[in-house]
């Protein structure tokens, strides 16, 4: 099974739907959005888009909505736990109970490897700093895929 992980859409619809496109396009049946989603519109304008399942969890732009801080997942074996804050991530990876802990908030993709445990940030859908990214994990190889959206 493969997963999408994005992060920091803040409203931005059109960076959003595209990569919603291409992840329908895949057959991927999942995404993990690490915050800054910036507002309830645009969480049930996603969720009819995809039409499959958008798990959020709640950004510093995300004041006024009802999201949990951190989710927690396990998919063959593999702990995951995605959240927003890269303190919070950091906190969750020295816990030594997960394989994978993504995270947003800096816009700037990167993946860490802290002992045994990847700490991943799929950079921004909002194309504020960085051209918009989300990354793919396939939860059966292990493999991890950064995707520049401009390229798919």
């Amino acid at each position: 099974m493969k997963i999408a992980i994005v992060s920091d859409t803040h409203n931005n619809m059109a960076t959003f739907k595209k990569a919603i496109d291409w992840i329908k396009k895949e057959k991927i049946q999942l995404i993990l959005h690490c915050g800054d989603i910036s507002s309830q519109e645009t969480i049930d304008e996603a969720k009819k888009y995809f039409g499959n399942d958008i798990k959020f969890v709640k950004g510093n732009a995300d004041w006024d909505l009802d999201l949990p801080d951190k989710i927690e997942l396990d998919f063959n074996g593999k702990k995951i736990v995605f959240t927003h804050f890269p303190e919070i991530a950091k906190k969750l990876v020295q816990s030594g109970k997960f394989d994978l802990v993504f995270y947003g908030h800096t816009h700037r993709a990167w993946d860490e490897l802290i002992g045994k445990c990847h700490m991943i940030n799929p950079g921004e859908l909002a194309g504020q700093f960085y051209k918009p990214t989300f990354a793919v994990y396939d939860t059966e190889s292990g493999k991890m895929e950064l995707k520049i959206l401009e390229k798919l």
